[in-house]
């Protein structure tokens, strides 16, 4: 797609793409979740995000729409599936799925998260783990593979009901065996076109050799039975690539299209870096909420400059470097000390892993040390609020001096490019060189290093002393390159490639 089509464009993209196609999104957490108030009623709960919007918004163009998700609650569970009314008064398909809770246990908890997880994002200790033995394959085989099938099943039986072609779109790393179970449950007597998105990291050959060879062909096995496998940037799908070629025996790629042949089947590889619900994001931060928690933000800030960080808690964000970054500054720039105040607004999660609470003590740990250091009674250089407040996060966005985005590695990171488009003040993006959002913002960001401490100390010195035309002009350039390429423009480069390949 044109870079600067906008949103028109994609929708009447997508309304041609979808005038004669069904579509099944397939993704372990659904569009809703239902629950029961007090007295018994229904009450449902729309989930977050932008791809929630981009995929709901499908509705719009189809009549032939089904959302296949993992129950989340005991209220999905008896809802099982039927329409469910969106806000714009369209509707979907929804099914929830049900496995035992030992096997979505070993599935989410053991194979996809943690080990799927970390070994995509490189944070296996490999000296120390991960230990993969007789309890983690019962969890592959009883967990992964079980609940995998029950995707797959579930395609199945709803492919066949209709009797158009129909695009099925896999989300994500937790469903990696769908595919080719799929293939095997239709054997090419019923027409569909399957795109698999995988929204993290995918590292090199040499990590996949981590797992095991009957876990990692399984993998590499089922993503070479889709039609369009879809990753966050080009370094990831040249990563894919040659993870084939190295582990995957008998296949044959091409470089120069971005191909895998296999099977007997090509599966073609691209990038669509995803965005942000720019409109929807816009609309937040001029709510009577968010102004509320914008006075917060400024009365722990007082008169100071403010850098900013918004990070789920887990190791791959790399939040006990930043802190150590900051000590380095106001070490070296005794100028920033009583001036600046690092505010940190960290989410929790997956707090049942061992591994996520303890970095959740290293964080808090060094921040302490931070401000035992450098601190005083009129002020806290590092200020850490643990918590889910998206408001408030919007709030903070508006109102940075400074941006710290250093993840080791990350799919895309949102907050790169949710910060810039709502801040007020002409704040700078630090973004790390590993992060996914760096193949589209590098010309308006400081770009860093993720382990190099030193260079993160300097860059955030930088941006604080950085002239104001010099501030405008990066954060003008980062919304410009935000703005032409939001959600609707991610989910339209998908429909446009399968169309360009006539599948």
């Amino acid at each position: 797609m044109d870079s600067d089509a906008r949103p028109k464009d994609c929708e009447l993209l997508q309304s041609e793409f979808f005038a004669n196609r069904a579509v099944i999104i397939a993704a372990n957490r659904g569009p809703v979740t239902f629950t029961r108030d007090e007295d018994g009623n229904l009450e449902t709960q729309r989930g977050g995000g932008g791809l929630v919007t981009a995929l709901t918004g499908l509705c719009r163009h189809t009549t032939d729409m089904t959302w296949i998700a993992c129950a989340r609650t005991d209220t999905d569970v008896e809802w099982g599936q039927g329409p469910v009314d969106l806000e714009d008064g369209s509707h979907i398909q929804a099914r929830f799925l049900s496995p035992s809770e030992e096997a979505y246990e070993a599935y989410y908890n053991i194979i996809s998260n943690p080990l799927l997880w970390f070994l995509q994002h490189s944070m296996w200790d490999v000296p120390r783990a991960p230990l993969i033995d007789q309890d983690t394959w019962q969890a592959w085989e009883e967990g992964y593979v079980a609940v995998n099938k029950l995707f797959a099943e579930a395609i199945a039986q709803q492919v066949r009901a209709v009797s158009r072609p129909t695009l099925v779109m896999l989300q994500d790393y937790h469903l990696y065996l769908v595919a080719r179970e799929l293939r095997t449950l239709l054997r090419r007597k019923h027409r569909a076109t399957v795109l698999h998105f995988v929204h993290i990291p995918w590292p090199g050959a040499e990590y996949w050799r981590i797992l095991p060879p009957g876990m990692r062909q399984a993998i590499l096995d089922s993503l070479c039975a889709v039609d369009v496998l879809g990753f966050q940037t080009k370094e990831d799908g040249l990563n894919f690539l040659r993870t084939c070629e190295s582990l995957l025996p008998e296949t044959a790629v091409n470089y120069g299209r971005s191909r895998v042949w296999y099977r007997n089947h090509a599966t073609h590889v691209r990038d669509f870096p995803i965005s942000i619900d720019i409109d929807a994001l816009n609309h937040l931060a001029a709510s009577p909420e968010v102004s509320e928690h914008r006075a917060e933000v400024r009365d722990i800030v007082g008169d100071r400059r403010l850098i900013l960080r918004i990070d789920r808690i887990e190791p791959s964000k790399n939040i006990v470097r930043g802190f150590l970054a900051f000590d380095e500054v106001l070490e070296r720039y005794p100028e920033h000390c009583g001036n600046v105040t690092f505010l940190a607004l960290l989410v929790p999660s997956r707090m049942d892993l061992k591994e996520y609470r303890d970095y959740l003590d290293a964080l808090m740990a060094t921040a302490g040390r931070v401000n035992a250091r450098h601190g005083s009674s009129e002020w806290e250089p590092v200020r850490v609020l643990v918590g889910d407040s998206y408001p408030r996060a919007v709030a903070a966005m508006q109102l940075y001096d400074v941006l710290l985005v250093n993840a080791i590695v990350d799919g895309m990171n949102l907050v790169a490019k949710e910060g810039p488009t709502v801040n007020q003040r002409h704040g700078v993006l630090i973004l790390s060189e590993r992060a996914g959002a760096r193949q589209q913002l590098e010309p308006g960001a400081l770009v860093v290093s993720p382990c190099d401490v030193y260079a993160t100390a300097e860059a955030l010195h930088q941006a604080l002393e950085m002239p104001a035309e010099e501030r405008e002009e990066s954060a003008t350039r980062l919304q410009w390159l935000i703005e032409r390429e939001d959600i609707s423009d991610w989910l339209s480069r998908q429909l446009e490639t399968i169309s360009e390949l006539n599948l």
